[in-house]
């Protein structure tokens, strides 16, 4: 992607995020981004698809690097309280993105997409191996249970009224202990450290 292309997709984020526009004008744009109406004309063509085009870049980036992330760590638990902390971790280091994420995470289909892949195999996995205790039938629930607690957590972080590490700790913690992991298991594995989120190259 061109420094321009970036610009333009950073100015659509934070029009979409901060406005709730899902349709915007080339000019609104634009003057958004700091570019000339031509250079968006020349790399969008058209400004009907951009919405889409943002939510499903954000969605495949932000799946991939938390994916990388989990690496060297086996237990699903762990990955799932990690995954739930790293998204209201961004939340707080870039709140725009944390706004954009909650406002749309379950009306765009490129977003809810994040809830499914590895979150589910992992889910599934863990029921398997008997580290959760919920049935085969519960696991759309239980990712729906998963999907809730961390927007809510975000939530509460871009609107200041928690700190990020004990909003995430919090949802992963009550989130662990739903699905059927020991108290004291939950919140010890809810506060351990959390690793950086993978550039992606």
């Amino acid at each position: 992607m061109t420094v321009a292309e970036t610009r333009i997709h950073d100015a659509a984020l934070r029009i979409f995020a901060e406005r709730g526009v899902t349709q915007l004008t080339v000019s609104e744009l634009a003057e958004e981004a700091g570019v000339a109406r031509g250079t968006v004309y020349n790399k969008l063509g058209s400004t009907d698809a951009l919405f889409e085009e943002v939510a499903a870049q954000l969605a495949d980036e932000m799946h991939r690097r938390v994916v990388s992330s989990f690496a060297g760590i086996d237990d699903p638990a762990h990955r799932l309280a990690n995954g739930i902390r790293l998204y209201v971790r961004r939340a707080h280091e870039e709140p725009v993105w944390g706004r954009f994420i909650a406002r749309y995470a379950f009306s765009d289909n490129s977003l809810r997409a994040m809830w499914v892949g590895p979150p589910a195999s992992d889910l599934r996995r863990g029921q398997e191996e008997k580290r959760y205790h919920i049935d085969p039938d519960q696991l759309q629930a239980a990712l729906g249970m998963i999907a809730g607690s961390t927007l809510s957590a975000m939530l509460l972080v871009v609107e200041g009224h928690k700190t990020w590490r004990a909003s995430g700790a919090d949802a992963a913690e009550l989130v662990l202990r739903a699905l059927g992991v020991a108290p004291e298991e939950a919140r010890t594995i809810a506060n351990l450290e959390l690793p950086p989120l993978p550039k992606l190259a």
